[in-house]
C-alpha cells in the first residue's frame, strides 16, 4: 500500500504538467473548433468519412509511413547485428554520432539533402562536370523517394540503437549452438536471430511508424504541395483555410490512433529489457571473417547518415581567390536593413541555449518522477506510460494553436511570455527522459534498499546514496536528449516564439525561405553550428553508458 501511495505522489507533478500544458490546451482547441458559438458542429467528422480526398490522405499517410518503416528496419537489423556483436576502434564514438540525425530539425535535414542531391547539390555538380551534361541527372526534389530517404535518415539511428542495445544484452550461446548444428545462412536468421530480437524489432518498428505517420517538416519542405499527410492537412486547414472544425476532427482522429499505437508500443517495450548492466554477450574482437560485415555496416552508415551532413558542412564554407573563407559564418553576426529577421542570426544561438538549459532541468525533474512512478505503479502504469508518450505523437500545429487559444487569460496568461517555449520543449523532451531513466531505475536491486534501511538509511538520503549513483548514467543520457531535443525543436516553436527571441531552427527556416545566396549561406552556416552542438552533446552520452538505452 505504501508503495502505491509513493507512486501516486511521484506521478502527481508530471500528471499535473500534462493536464495543464497538454490536455487543457488540446481540449480548449477542440471545444472552440468543434463547438463554435457554443453549439456542437460535427461537420468536420462527416467530411472525413464522406469525402474521398481525406480517405486518400489517410491512405497516403499510412502507406508512406509503412514504406519508410520497412526500409528503415531492413537497413537497421543487419547493421545492428554487427554493432552488437563486433568490437572495433571508435565504435562508441560512431554510435554517438549516428544518433545525431534523430535530433536535427527538419529544416537542417532539408538543407543537407539539398546540398547533397539537390539540383545544385554536390552530387549533381560532380556528375554534370564528369559527363559534360546539360541538366542535373538526379531529379528527386518534390518526390516520394526523397521523403522516404529523409524518413529513413531520421529514424535509422533510433532503430539501430534500440535493436543493437537489445541484441548486445542477449547471450550468444543460441547463435553458436545453431551454427554447431549446421544451421547457417538465411536459416540462422529466420530460426534463431530474428525470433531472438523480435521484441526490439517490433518496438522499433512501432516507434518509427509513429514518427513517420506524424511527420510534418519533411513532407512540407521536401515533398511540396503534391503530397499531403494528416499532419500537413491539419496545418493547411487551420492556417490557410481557417476550417477549424475539420482541423480539429483530423487532430482527434490522429491522436486517437496514436494513443492506440503508443499503448501497444509501451506494452511491447516492456519485453525489451535493456538495463544499464553488464552485457551477457560481450562484443568479440574484430576477426578476419567480420571485416566484410563491418565494411558493409559502415558503408550503410556513411552513405545514409554522414554524407548529407558532410555535404552540408562543405556547402557552408565558401572559396574565393584567397582560398577557404568563413564569410557565411561572419555574416551571422549582422542584421542588414530589410532582413526578414528582427535580430542578428547569432542571437538565436544564445536563445536556444537558454531555452535548452531550462528545458533540461524541467524535463529531468518531471521525467525522473514519472520513471519512478511507472516503476512502482503496478497496473496503473500500463495506462500512464502511453499517456506520457502521447505528446510525441500529437501534431505540433495542434499544440501550438492550443497554446495560443488556451493560455491567454489569467492565471495562465502565458501567450506572450518567453517561458512558454521551454514549457513546450519540456512537453516533447520529457518522454525521452522517462525512456532513458526508467531502465536504470528498474535495474536498481531491491536488496540494496533493504540493506540500507537496516543500516538506518532512509528517505532522501537513501535515494542519494543508493539510487543516484546507479541511475546517474540514465540521468545523463536523459539530460543530453532533453537538451538536444530542445535545441532542434521546430514545429511548436514556430507558433509561439516571439519575433525578438527566435530559436536556431526558426532562423534557419526563415533564411531558407528567402531568396539570395547570402541568406542560403547563413542558413547552412547556422545549420552547421546546430549540428556541431548536438554532436558534442551526444559524444557525452557515451561517457555515461555503454551501448544501451530503452527508447
Amino acid at each position: 500500500m505504501a508503495r502505491r501511495w509513493a507512486a501516486a505522489l511521484l506521478a502527481l507533478p508530471p500528471t499535473l504538467f500534462l493536464i495543464v500544458f497538454y490536455a487543457y490546451p488540446i481540449m480548449t482547441l477542440f471545444a472552440v473548433s468543434l463547438a463554435p458559438g457554443g453549439q456542437i458542429d460535427p461537420s468536420g467528422f462527416f467530411t472525413l468519412v464522406t469525402n474521398p480526398i481525406y480517405l486518400r490522405i489517410f491512405g497516403f499517410t499510412i502507406g508512406q509511413a509503412a514504406l519508410s518503416t520497412a526500409i528503415t528496419l531492413a537497413l537497421a537489423i543487419p547493421t545492428a547485428a554487427v554493432m552488437a556483436r563486433v568490437d572495433f576502434p571508435g565504435k562508441r564514438l560512431l554510435l554517438s554520432l549516428t544518433t545525431l540525425p534523430f535530433v536535427l530539425p527538419t529544416v537542417v535535414t532539408a538543407a543537407a539533402f539539398s546540398a547533397l542531391i539537390g539540383e545544385q547539390g554536390i552530387v549533381n555538380d560532380l556528375l554534370v562536370s564528369l559527363f559534360n551534361l546539360s541538366d542535373p541527372p538526379i531529379q528527386l526534389e518534390r518526390t516520394l523517394i526523397l521523403i522516404v530517404i529523409a524518413h529513413v535518415f531520421y529514424n535509422f539511428p533510433l532503430a539501430l540503437r534500440l535493436i543493437a542495445s537489445f541484441w548486445a544484452n542477449q547471450s550468444p550461446t543460441l547463435d553458436e549452438a545453431a551454427q554447431v548444428l549446421g544451421i547457417g545462412g538465411w536459416r540462422l536468421w529466420v530460426r534463431v536471430r530474428l525470433p531472438l530480437i523480435r521484441p526490439a524489432v517490433v518496438a522499433a518498428g512501432l516507434l518509427v511508424f509513429i514518427f513517420c505517420f506524424t511527420s510534418f517538416g519533411v513532407i512540407v519542405l521536401l515533398g511540396g504541395a503534391r503530397f499531403a499527410t494528416i499532419e500537413v492537412e491539419i496545418y493547411r486547414q487551420a492556417t490557410s483555410l481557417f476550417n477549424l472544425p475539420l482541423a480539429a476532427a483530423l487532430s482527434i482522429a490522429q491522436i486517437g490512433l496514436m494513443f492506440v499505437l503508443m499503448l501497444v508500443y509501451t506494452r511491447v517495450q516492456r519485453q525489451v529489457i535493456v538495463a544499464l548492466r553488464p552485457q551477457h554477450g560481450a562484443p568479440r574482437s574484430l576477426k578476419k571473417r567480420d571485416r566484410l560485415h563491418l565494411a558493409s555496416a559502415l558503408g550503410i552508415i556513411a552513405l545514409l547518415l554522414f554524407m548529407p551532413l558532410l555535404a552540408l558542412v562543405v556547402r557552408a564554407f565558401t572559396f574565393d581567390a584567397d582560398g577557404l573563407t568563413l564569410r557565411h559564418f561572419i555574416a551571422l553576426t549582422t542584421n542588414p536593413r530589410g532582413s526578414v529577421l528582427f535580430t542578428p542570426p547569432l542571437v538565436a544561438v544564445g536563445n536556444s541555449l537558454l531555452f535548452a538549459l531550462v528545458t533540461t532541468c524541467l524535463a529531468l525533474l518531471l521525467g525522473t518522477a514519472a520513471a519512478y512512478a511507472l516503476h512502482s505503479g503496478g497496473r496503473l502504469a500500463r495506462w500512464i506510460d502511453p499517456l506520457l508518450m502521447l505528446p510525441l505523437a500529437t501534431s505540433a500545429v495542434t499544440i501550438g494553436f492550443g497554446y495560443l487559444i488556451a493560455l491567454d487569460e489569467p492565471p495562465l496568461n502565458l501567450r506572450a511570455s518567453i517561458i512558454l517555449i521551454p514549457i513546450a520543449h519540456t512537453l516533447v523532451a520529457m518522454p525521452f527522459v522517462v525512456r532513458s531513466v526508467l531502465p536504470a531505475v528498474r535495474a536498481v536491486p531491491e536488496g540494496l534498499h533493504s540493506a540500507a534501511r537496516l543500516l538506518g538509511v532512509s528517505g532522501f538520503r537513501l535515494w542519494q546514496t543508493v539510487d543516484l549513483p546507479l541511475i546517474a548514467p540514465g540521468l545523463t543520457v536523459g539530460a543530453v536528449f532533453a537538451f538536444t531535443v530542445s535545441m532542434g525543436e521546430f514545429g511548436a516553436s514556430l507558433f509561439i516564439a516571439r519575433p525578438d527571441t527566435p530559436t536556431i531552427p526558426i532562423v534557419i527556416y526563415r533564411l531558407l525561405g528567402q531568396p539570395g545566396a547570402t541568406n542560403y549561406g547563413q542558413a547552412l552556416a547556422l545549420s552547421v553550428i546546430l549540428m556541431g552542438m548536438c554532436a558534442l552533446a551526444f559524444v557525452l552520452i557515451e561517457r555515461a553508458r555503454d551501448l544501451g538505452g530503452e527508447f
